[in-house]
């Protein structure tokens, strides 16, 4: 599996590769959610069904690094403040001042900590 990060200029376009590459043939898409990500990690979902093992590389990595850097992480959990919403809104106001303070745990670097979680995948950052 190879992402394009060149290409990757949302959280939504992200999942768009995703499902390109991998979902063809279901009458279902990821949603744009790190639970989606980790869900297809697992291998049991779209074209991974029944891998063991995977590789996936994401080309011109600093620039998906920087397209879901800090402002498009920070507008991803404002938008998870919604009173009506379903999230947990004081672990959502801990992550935005961990990352107004640091400047991590953009979605970037939470994507790959859900790569981290996989031992079954090997990640390349080119």
């Amino acid at each position: 599996m190879v992402i394009d990060g060149a290409a990757v200029d949302s959280i939504a376009a992200f999942y768009a590769q995703l499902n390109e590459q991998l979902m063809r043939g279901e009458d279902w898409e990821l949603g744009p959610s790190l639970d989606a990500l980790n869900d297809l990690l697992y291998g049991g979902i779209g074209a991974l069904a029944g891998s063991a093992r995977q590789r996936w590389v994401i080309t011109e990595h600093a620039a998906m690094a920087a397209a879901l850097g800090v402002e498009t992480t920070l507008e991803w959990l404002l938008a998870k403040l919604d009173p009506q919403g379903p999230f947990d809104r004081p672990a959502i106001r801990e992550q935005l001042a961990r990352l107004e303070a640091t400047g991590h745990e953009t979605y970037f670097e939470l994507v790959l900590s859900v790569f981290a979680d996989h031992p079954q995948v090997e990640l390349l950052l080119r």
